[in-house]
């Protein structure tokens, strides 16, 4: 199986990697050339789905391929709010998810990460 990566990062991973016809995108945070968007979980929810759809993007993929995410939050009291969000970005077949609750590497409140399904 050939693999394909896109993007470039500034740790050691690739944004999205194509594997035959699924595509991989490491776990997304809410940050703007290398900045933490200010806000609350919606504001952050909505820039880490930004930079989902924009690492799609480079391996030709959209939102509407998904067909996995896991989502990690750091307070799962932010769900509901993170939920809104998250439903108007997947308004139609929703991908299967997993959400936890967790720490995480820097300080923001969500990442995601996505599996996508996009035939070549």
């Amino acid at each position: 199986m050939t693999r394909q990566h896109f993007g470039q990062a500034s740790v050691p991973l690739s944004p999205a990697v194509r594997a035959g016809d699924f595509i991989f995108v490491s776990g997304q945070v809410p940050t703007v050339d290398g900045a933490v968007v200010p806000g609350e979980i919606e504001a952050q929810t909505r820039q880490v789905l930004d930079n989902v759809a924009a690492a799609l993007a480079l391996a030709g993929a959209a939102l509407s391929d998904v067909v996995k995410t896991t989502i990690v939050l750091t307070d799962a009291r932010d769900f509901a709010a993170f939920n809104a969000v998250y439903a108007s970005y997947f308004p139609a077949n929703p991908p299967a998810r997993t959400t936890v609750e967790a720490k995480l590497m820097i300080d923001i409140m969500v990442e995601i990460e996505a599996v996508a399904y996009r035939p070549l």
